[in-house]
């Protein structure tokens, strides 16, 4: 979803937060949409979303952002919200090795049922419970690489990186859109109709034989 719909905002990107539950999706996206964290925050049921609205390159960006639920009951409902995003948040938990393991899942899932072109980023969350980590930043840094991911550990409680992270992602999704944008226009330019005849007319002699521009 990357519309120009009104005056309020240039465009609108949906994306999607996905992985296990219980890795902190939900108080990712109120620290991010109302800079809150709730600490007794309960499972998401079925699909929620907010949106927030920030400045990319001097465009009006409306980030629509989908909370997907993270158990298994709930798959079947969330498959086709993927559908239209063209972001994706993967979030794992830090202190969870469980829901590492699973990334690669949720990956396949992603890909079969959104655009090929979607922006995604793999986010190791909870960092600030560092010493109950079971999973190592190499660990994590080296499967998004193989899978072409960026990554980032976030902190929801913290509020660290998880600014930084909605905004890498929007970031490339606005470079994505504008490079085909561009690529648009210059297709029509190449094999669109002239819109007019052009006449060089510095090459106009005048009756003195001298070279001439046209004058008034």
């Amino acid at each position: 979803m990357a519309y120009k719909i009104d005056n309020e905002y240039d465009y609108l990107f949906k994306i999607v937060l996905i992985g296990d539950s219980g890795v902190g999706k939900s108080n990712i996206l109120s620290r991010f949409t109302r800079n809150e964290f709730c600490l007794e925050s309960k499972s998401t049921i079925g699909v929620e979303f907010a949106t927030r609205t920030l400045q990319v390159e001097g465009k009006t960006v409306k980030a629509q952002i989908w909370d997907t639920a993270g158990q298994e009951r709930y798959r079947a409902i969330t498959s086709a919200y993927y559908r239209g995003a063209v972001g994706a948040l993967l979030v794992f938990d830090i202190t969870k090795r469980q829901t590492f393991e699973n990334v690669l899942r949720w990956l396949r899932e992603l890909r079969d049922h959104a655009d090929s072109n979607i922006v995604i980023m793999l986010a190791g969350n909870k960092s600030d419970l560092n010493h109950l980590r079971s999973v190592s930043t190499e660990d994590a840094e080296s499967l998004a690489e193989k899978e072409r991911l960026s990554f980032l550990e976030t902190s929801a409680l913290e509020a660290l990186n998880v600014e930084k992270a909605f905004q890498t992602i929007l970031f490339d999704i606005y470079h994505i859109i504008s490079k085909k944008a561009l690529a648009a226009q210059e297709a029509t330019s190449t094999t669109g109709v002239p819109h007019g005849t052009t006449i060089n007319v510095s090459n106009i002699s005048d009756n003195s034989g001298n070279r001439s521009c046209c004058s008034n």
